[in-house]
């Protein structure tokens, strides 16, 4: 009888020596060189006054796989971690030890270590990345995720009201901002629900600048904010409410119209959209968008549609993160 053919792969992992072997994420630490992350430590004041069996370093690798294997325990996620260094004389922590290490070093280096790598993904030539010579942008909010039912979150987020009473766990609201085409973060700030979208957007309006098309729905229609998106010297083309009329002061060839917005002279693009399902069942809806680009000769209103359409990149960025990432689960308690 015939054998079936196998074959064997060598392959060499370099990591580092003694109790910081353990920190690394495999092929992730191309991304995130042990110098980057002993960096972010020294810079926020979360390295060890003694070096311990479970370092800074390790510590933020740790916790960087726990975003990674998020249906594990501590102790799972370790296994995880140290799964490639067989041979090594690696530590074996309890998880009360993986827990006072993830309490010791705090949140702040890790929101030091996304701000330094949340950045433009893609390429110039990158499908949906790009109209014109902008970078398009999109921002929107999702207030669907929970956290543990903890005392402390109940202090900050607050309970939410539904239906029939309560909801089980405090819920926060995020508002990120995804380059479109790679779906790459840009910056996210997090907090009650308490707060609208403005308040968060606020927050990462400094990430926006002459090089960026902002791309939001109806929800970002605020003029003050709308104001606040032009002052950074951005382009923006945001969906407005069907109940926000705003007056005419010149008509332009392409059926648009001039108008303004808290003193910052804009576009108004009516437009009728048809979406096809696939059973072919036909939806139609009307939207009215807004956008500082003002020439139709140079931007027609039916070519701006197009654009628009690439703001639920975010929406499937979202989708990942509750569906896929988190399958539904409530984040981590701290």
């Amino acid at each position: 009888m015939l054998q079936p053919a196998t074959s064997t792969l060598t392959r060499t992992l370099t990591v580092a020596q003694g109790i910081f072997a353990p920190g690394h994420l495999g092929e992730l630490t191309k991304c995130l060189p042990f110098e980057l992350v002993d960096a972010v430590p020294a810079e926020t004041g979360a390295v060890q006054r003694r070096l311990r069996v479970l370092p800074s370093r390790v510590g933020v690798y740790f916790l960087l796989a726990l975003g990674l294997f998020p249906h594990l325990g501590y102790a799972k996620v370790w296994d995880k971690l140290v799964a490639g260094l067989a041979g090594l004389p690696v530590a074996v922590p309890s998880a009360k030890a993986l827990r006072d290490l993830r309490r010791r070093l705090g949140p702040v280096p890790l929101k030091s270590l996304f701000e330094v790598l949340a950045g433009p993904l893609a390429q110039p030539r990158t499908p949906g990345a790009r109209y014109r010579h902008w970078r398009t942008v999109a921002f929107d909010g999702c207030s669907s995720i929970k956290v543990p039912d903890a005392e402390r979150n109940r202090g900050w987020f607050g309970r939410a009201r539904v239906r029939l009473g309560w909801a089980g766990y405090p819920t926060l609201r995020l508002m990120a901002l995804v380059g479109t085409g790679s779906r790459g973060l840009l910056g996210a700030a997090f907090g009650p629900t308490s707060h609208g979208e403005a308040h968060y957007a606020r927050q990462l309006m400094h990430l926006l600048g002459p090089q960026s098309l902002v791309l939001a729905d109806r929800g970002f229609d605020n003029g003050k904010l709308l104001a606040e998106f032009a002052g950074t010297g951005a382009q923006f083309l945001v969906r407005l409410t069907s109940k926000r009329r705003l007056p005419t002061t010149h008509r332009l060839p392409d059926d648009s119209y001039l108008s303004r917005i808290c003193s910052v002279q804009v576009r108004i693009i009516e437009a009728d959209i048809t979406a096809t399902c696939t059973d072919g069942t036909r939806l139609h809806d009307g939207y009215r968008l807004v956008t500082t680009l003002l020439d139709p000769d140079q931007d027609p209103s039916d070519t701006l549609v197009r654009p628009y359409h690439e703001r639920w990149e975010i929406e499937s960025a979202y989708y990942a993160l509750r569906h896929t990432l988190m399958q539904g689960r409530v984040l981590r308690s701290t």
